[in-house]
């Protein structure tokens, strides 16, 4: 049962596309005041477990800390950090009821779940202006299943997307990506994506190419779908202020960009240097940003990621002139009479939220300040490019996928999470967001494989790829200046060819789960308490995941490990992928186990009565050849 309730004065959000008729009064679950802000009171008992949020830090069940729902740039995440790129509203509290709660409500949203009082969940922002949905139901997943409904169906992407892709912040021309090519069909490691980061573009323009790094891009483009790989540039949120780029023309003559209060265009530096913001709340700048995509799809290109669109700030004006009014006030004064006062400023220049606050969108010809919808601001960029593709190339389907997100984008495109570190901790973070995702709708979703920031290490590469081979988005990317971890650099290539080559094994399976997912409004991941919600055990198992209705997965991601503990609910049958080919079999009984997983197997566990199909290694997509699948399962 899905019960809407309205405070206020709510913005229109667009995350529920089905009608629901607002109720009358408050919901009766726990204490609500909408007199200064909203605040919802909800005391928690010892069993309650609270899982959601979509991409958040920390586990599985949230129970214990607290978590601000605030798009962010930030690209260091540590355990201690509040918000992440994404702001994902929704919530399920399973006790000896399920209940599921959406605050639709665009802007800064704090959960405390137990972190102030460690028996109170407290939900609380600045205006009491926001739709909550208040959703019950017989179980976890049936609750999942009614929020999936209302808001809608998850993006399909292409079946080349589910292949594996090459990314880093570094490949500078045609050269660099012919290299990275041959790296992996050279050495017969399937692949079939490279993508392009901000140095394909002329001074990083959107929606250009630079002919001296990309020369007849076009037929580069081509050359490159011949050997099965698909090319997937990234796009920026801000548009570089320069007189004869048509894209910052069109845009300012037109008023698509967004406004400082005087209306004036609203400037801040990031990638270009000075750059406007398109406003994608506004509907005829989010068409016209949207047909922009067509520059790129007419020169044969048919995937992209989303980038920047928090959207990230890196300065801007009024930031340097604050800055620059301390430096007059610091030199009048002894330097030690403001001790940091300098430093301080200088680190509030980069994503300040008083930026956020200094500009503004026309919404049917209202103008909202920026902070008061700022989480929908990168849903809407995502949504532009979805909602043009069907015009620019309706036969056709587009990869997309974005950083920064809000409920509803799960209609247009997937997610990466972002700027994650070469850490261990981090392969498990990978898995732990995963439920929690598709709770919200993102299906189409991974994390940098090997990490994006610091230095990968061979094992660390080899135990993350054994996870990202059950992801739909399976991308190994990394910065500039760190070590060079595409799978072909380390020794023992053989390994990573094996390991690479058991996703495309397994790309029967994981397409028609996840179109079966998409269609059902279910889960790919689930943690193990919804599909066996009487065992206790369950609930606290937080690094293992059920994988559609048939298998288990537990990556090890411990450094060193020669394996790893698993809890099992029932009978499995405990398979391994070896690198000959074969595959290793083992039926063990419920109960705890300790597994060996060497760096170059790939386990999973079958439950009993299933079985699922097996392929032959193929260097891409395209060359699968399913008529030759062969059955594998634990029959009973």
């Amino acid at each position: 049962m899905i019960k809407k309730y309205k405070f206020g004065k709510p913005f229109e959000t667009e995350a529920v596309v089905k009608e629901i008729p607002v109720e009358a009064g408050k919901p009766e679950i726990g204490e609500i005041s909408a007199e200064e802000g909203f605040c919802l009171i909800y005391k928690m008992t010892d069993e309650l477990v609270v899982y959601g949020l979509g991409e958040a830090n920390r586990g599985i069940n949230k129970r214990g800390y607290k978590y601000v729902s605030l798009c962010s740039d930030d690209f260091n995440h540590t355990e201690d950090k509040l918000s992440l790129y994404g702001a994902h509203n929704f919530i399920l509290l399973s006790g000896e009821s399920q209940v599921g709660l959406f605050f639709d409500y665009p802007a800064k949203l704090t959960f405390d779940i137990g972190y102030t009082r460690q028996d109170t969940l407290a939900v609380t922002c600045d205006d009491a202006d926001l739709y909550l949905y208040v959703i019950t139901g017989e179980s976890a997943l049936d609750v999942v299943k009614q929020f999936r409904e209302i808001i809608g169906g998850s993006y399909i992407p292409p079946k080349y997307a589910f292949g594996f892709g090459q990314s880093r912040w570094g490949y500078m021309n045609a050269g660099d990506i012919d290299s990275v090519v041959e790296g992996y069909r050279g050495n017969n490691i399937p692949i079939d994506m490279v993508y392009m980061d901000i140095d394909y573009m002329v001074d990083y323009k959107d929606f250009t190419v630079n002919p001296e790094r990309f020369p007849d891009f076009k037929s580069y483009v081509a050359g490159k779908k011949e050997q099965n790989i698909h090319l997937i540039p990234i796009i920026d949120a801000g548009v570089k202020i320069e007189d004869g780029y048509d894209i910052y023309e069109e845009g300012r003559d037109k008023g698509y960009f967004c406004k400082r209060e005087d209306g004036s265009d609203f400037e801040a530096c990031v990638w270009p240097g000075w750059t406007h913001f398109p406003d994608f709340l506004n509907k005829d700048a989010r068409e016209w940003f949207g047909s922009k995509y067509k520059v790129l799809i007419d020169q044969g290109i048919d995937g992209f990621w989303n980038d920047m669109n928090e959207p990230a700030i890196f300065y801007s004006r009024e930031g340097i002139n604050a800055l620059d009014e301390c430096v007059k006030e610091t030199a009048k004064t002894k330097l030690d009479a403001k001790p940091g006062k300098l430093e301080e400023h200088f680190n509030k220049l980069q994503n300040n939220h008083k930026d956020y606050e200094r500009f503004y969108h026309n919404v049917n010809g209202e103008m909202v300040r920026h902070d008061k919808v700022h989480n929908i601001y990168g849903y809407n960029m995502t949504r532009a490019a979805g909602e043009a593709f069907k015009k620019i190339a309706p036969e056709k389907d587009i990869l997309m996928f974005s950083r920064a997100s809000y409920i509803g984008m799960h209609r247009y495109g997937g997610i990466w999470t972002g700027d994650n570190k070469s850490w261990w901790s981090h392969i498990l973070l990978n898995l732990k967001m995963l439920p929690s995702l598709n709770m919200c709708g993102f299906l189409y979703c991974g994390a940098d494989l090997g990490g994006f920031g610091d230095n990968a290490t061979r094992d660390l590469l080899l135990r993350w790829l054994a996870l990202g081979v059950f992801t739909p988005l399976m991308r190994n990317h990394a910065a500039i200046g760190t070590r060079d971890q595409e799978a072909y650099r380390f020794e023992g290539i053989e390994d990573f060819r094996h390991v690479i080559g058991v996703r495309y094994r397994l790309i029967p399976y994981l397409y028609n789960a996840y179109l079966k997912a998409a269609k059902e409004n279910d889960m790919l991941f689930k943690p193990l308490a919804f599909v066996y919600p009487e065992d206790k055990h369950c609930k606290q198992v937080e690094d293992q995941l059920m994988l559609s209705d048939e298998l288990m997965i537990a990556p090890v991601y411990t450094q060193n490990a020669t394996g790893r503990y698993v809890y099992l609910p029932e009978e499995m049958m405990f398979v391994k992928f070896m690198q000959d080919g074969s595959l290793k079999k083992e039926i063990l009984e419920k109960g705890h186990h300790y597994v060996d997983v060497a760096l170059n197997e790939v386990p999973l566990f079958i439950r009993k009565g299933c079985r699922i199909p097996l392929a032959e290694v193929a260097l891409s997509v395209p060359e699968i050849d399913e008529s030759k699948t062969m059955m594998v399962g634990y029959e009973m």
